[in-house]
């Protein structure tokens, strides 16, 4: 997406296992984004690591069922339920918005989703994208049954869910979906929880923001892909002289832009690393081994459930409930926060801009341009443009120059390359009944 960068440094031109290699036909938008910049292939396994945790769940939630008249201790047996049916509504989140269309209120019934298994047994068939629009009403039939069986139980950290996860995480769906009224309904219960915004003017150099302890944090799962993909550098040999070099990926200038003056998120968000801007939110970043290490590939905070309300009461012309909402947020991020004087169209390119600084590198900002593209009220323009600078090595002077960038069109020109495609060995194992569409080729433009 447009929060991230290129960030090459040193005199060694070595790329085989670093960021920038592996992950460089994504940051180029390429046909292939699983092929490396060393033409070597690597498997996708993330739609089967969900889809195989998903059938788990779907064993769960059946036998749930199936206890229900036999199982003495009826809150176990909720907080169990609850449990199962919020995971597989998150994992089926991630999926659709991965690889299936962004959700568009007129067409979410025609348009291409990802396949749908909640049956608990082996099925005989083979499976096809099933509608956006289906997938949605699975997620959100799941959320409503995990807050209703989760209601009144505490969970025992924020690796685990209570109601206040699942309401939480129904204001973000709500939101995609453009039913505003439910978001709002969605976010009032998850704020009525025991969570708190982190105040920023009490914080410390060294201290991170976004950690399991944290209470900003409702919920988080999976690892932290930030330590590995924002490396800040590594140690190698020109010669007999050692030298620092990095090959992956930096905070955007277009990002750090965004954040005005006085807004103590740019100090507390942030890190220099090779004069360099890099993520610095995460406890993984102080130790490898600390026992208040934060995922950041499913995580849930407080701050993006007041960002879902301000923006659903945005987009019902309810401006000044909205501005209510953002000065909760905003009065923890600055010493003296601005007042918010923009309405209508200008309040919610603010709002979203808002989502940008406080959820960077949180797994948000991918999803919400996706969204933002097909909205019904505040589509992104179409001379919308992602553009990311590329860098060659020049082997005699043993250096790094810019030699051109690539481009990434408007959703409505460009859309195959907004979705990640399908793994091959899903789409061979159901025999051509799984699809995805061409993505094209993309060419360096020259500066």
């Amino acid at each position: 997406d447009d929060d991230a960068e290129e960030f090459v440094s040193g005199g060694l031109p070595y790329t085989d296992s670093y960021p920038r290699n592996v992950l460089g036909s994504f940051y180029h938008w390429g046909a292939d984004p699983f092929l490396t910049l060393e033409n070597t292939q690597y498997k996708d396994n993330d739609w089967e690591k969900f889809y195989k945790n998903i059938g788990v769940l779907n064993s769960i939630i059946y036998m749930a069922d199936d206890f229900r008249s036999k199982e003495k201790d009826i809150e176990l047996l909720n907080r169990v339920e609850g449990e199962a049916r919020f995971l597989r509504a998150g994992y089926y989140f991630l999926l659709v918005n991965i690889y299936g269309m962004p959700y568009c209120k007129a067409t979410a019934s025609k348009d291409a989703g990802v396949p749908l298994k909640i049956a608990e047994h082996v099925e005989d068939k083979y499976f096809s994208r099933s509608s956006v629009e289906s997938v949605y009403s699975l997620i959100i039939a799941d959320l409503q049954r995990a807050a209703v069986c989760l209601k009144g139980i505490t969970p025992s950290s924020t690796l685990r869910v209570g109601e206040t996860a699942a309401n939480a995480l129904l204001s973000r769906v709500y939101l995609y979906m453009e039913n505003y009224e439910a978001c709002i309904a969605a976010a009032n219960e998850a704020m009525g929880g025991a969570y708190s915004v982190m105040d920023l003017n009490n914080w410390t150099s060294g201290q991170n923001v976004v950690s399991w302890t944290s209470p900003e944090t409702i919920f988080t799962q999976g690892g932290n892909s930030m330590i590995l993909t924002f490396l800040s550098y590594t140690s190698g040999w020109s010669g007999s002289t050692p030298v620092n070099q990095a090959f992956s990926f930096q905070a955007s200038e277009d990002l750090l832009e965004c954040y005005a003056a006085g807004d103590l998120r740019r100090t507390a968000f942030f890190k220099s690393s090779l004069h360099a801007a890099i993520p610095d939110k995460y406890k993984t970043w102080v130790d490898y081994s600390d026992t208040d290490e934060v995922g950041m590939d499913f995580l849930i905070r407080l701050p993006e459930v007041i960002l879902n309300k301000a923006e659903a009461l945005a987009m019902l012309n309810r401006d000044g409930e909205a501005k209510t909402e953002l000065e909760k947020l905003l009065s923890k991020r600055f010493a003296v926060a601005p007042s918010v004087t923009e309405t209508g169209e200008a309040l919610i390119d603010f709002i979203r801009d808002e989502r940008r600084r406080e959820l960077c590198f949180e797994g948000h900002r991918w999803f919400d341009l996706r969204r933002y593209a097909v909205n019904s009220i505040r589509p992104l323009p179409e001379n919308f443009r992602i553009r990311h600078q590329n860098n060659d090595y020049e082997a005699n002077s043993m250096t790094w120059y810019e030699n051109g960038y690539y481009e990434l069109n408007a959703y409505t020109q460009d859309h195959a390359a907004w979705i990640v495609p399908i793994p091959n060995y899903a789409i061979e194992f159901n025999r051509g009944e799984l699809q995805n569409e061409i993505r094209p080729n993309r060419e360096l433009i020259r500066n």
